[in-house]
């Protein structure tokens, strides 16, 4: 198909430099790829770890971003479940659907493919991306959809789920504690209410991320800018909580979660980390807790999209900034003054 032969993106230069710039418009690779037009994309929490440096694997000139939705421009001779002018939602992770991981539904481990997209090879955050896999990478959006809203579901909502709620075992009547209001907190904040827990204590040192929680219906909050969090969580329990959610990823979050463990209690880790954490072993080996970690397999995707679709959930909530293409710069500095700017997603529409 004809395309342009240039495009604008966001390519990262080197740490705490990014540039909105012109490069030269992907192209099929191999038969399974797809070449897609982004119509709506957004800009992660992972975005800024990449430009603090906390990723030495994304080096200069590579394109950024792994969401988005957009219409499939051409497919390659072996993809068989997308043809030009469908409309679709771009997984963060890239699946081959063969290897032993993917056949285990441990896309993020796909031995082709995984968390590659604005990592390994270039990414949503520009006007065309090459789709790896597209059969198994990629999601038919259901007719009059809100695309704005399935942007969440390219990454943040499946992790708030998956590597959140799944992994920590939320189970009906449980106290959970999610340390960081962030997308990927608020995100675990929804889907964890499928379980009915007792109780949701929201942790966050931004008051008005806070009064969002109260509203998508954490029961208390916690401003652990404020007050001691851990004791102030506690007061909320009777001995801990069952399931602790890191949503950040930083040393203090970790510290603040593993401390309010009760007997069997569930920490589940969420956040993107750059540095070492303490972990206390010494305290938590007789307290018979469980640790996990992960990156978004995507295996929950289509039954995500079916509670968006139901309406059971509402994505589009997390929602407060909407860019221009050509005001993406822009939107990385809302981003990355999210307390400031009061922001939780933003959406950039290439229109």
């Amino acid at each position: 198909m004809s395309r342009p032969s240039t495009m604008k993106a966001i390519v990262y230069v080197e740490p705490q430099k990014i540039v909105w710039d012109t490069v030269p418009t992907p192209a099929i690779l191999e038969p399974t790829d797809a070449i897609i037009k982004i119509v709506k994309t957004t800009i992660c929490g992972t975005d800024l770890h990449i430009l603090k440096g906390d990723v030495p694997a994304v080096t200069g000139g590579r394109i950024l971003g792994h969401e988005g939705v957009g219409i499939v421009e051409e497919v390659g001779s072996a993809v068989r479940s997308f043809k030009p002018g469908d409309h679709v939602l771009i997984s963060c992770i890239t699946s081959c659907g063969r290897c032993e991981y993917c056949k285990k539904r441990m896309y993020a481990h796909c031995e082709d493919g995984g968390w590659i997209l604005g990592h390994l090879i270039d990414g949503t955050q520009a006007e065309y991306v090459r789709i790896p896999h597209a059969d198994n990478s990629l999601y038919a959006v259901p007719p009059g959809s809100d695309e704005e809203a399935l942007v969440m579901l390219s990454d943040i909502l499946p992790t708030g789920f998956e590597i959140g709620v799944l992994y920590g075992a939320v189970k009906p009547g449980d106290t959970v504690a999610i340390v960081g209001a962030g997308p990927v907190g608020l995100a675990a904040l929804l889907t964890a209410q499928f379980y009915s827990p007792g109780a949701i204590i929201m942790v966050d040192v931004d008051p008005s991320r806070l009064e969002v929680a109260k509203k998508l219906g954490a029961t208390h909050v916690v401003n652990s800018a404020d007050t001691g969090a851990v004791e102030a969580i506690l007061a909320h329990t009777r001995d801990g909580v069952d399931v602790a959610i890191e949503a950040v990823g930083i040393p203090a979050t970790f510290d603040i979660c593993q401390k309010i463990l009760r007997p069997g209690g569930h920490l589940a880790n969420v956040g993107v980390h750059g540095e070492s954490v303490n972990f206390e072993i010494q305290n938590l080996w007789i307290k018979n807790i469980t640790l996990t970690t992960g990156l978004v397999n995507t295996d929950t995707t289509p039954m995500l999209l079916k509670t968006v679709e139901s309406k059971k959930i509402n994505p589009s909530d997390l929602i407060t900034h909407r860019f221009a293409f050509d005001q993406f710069l822009k939107a990385y500095e809302v981003f990355g003054k999210a307390a400031a700017e009061g922001a939780l997603k933003v959406i950039l529409s290439n229109t």
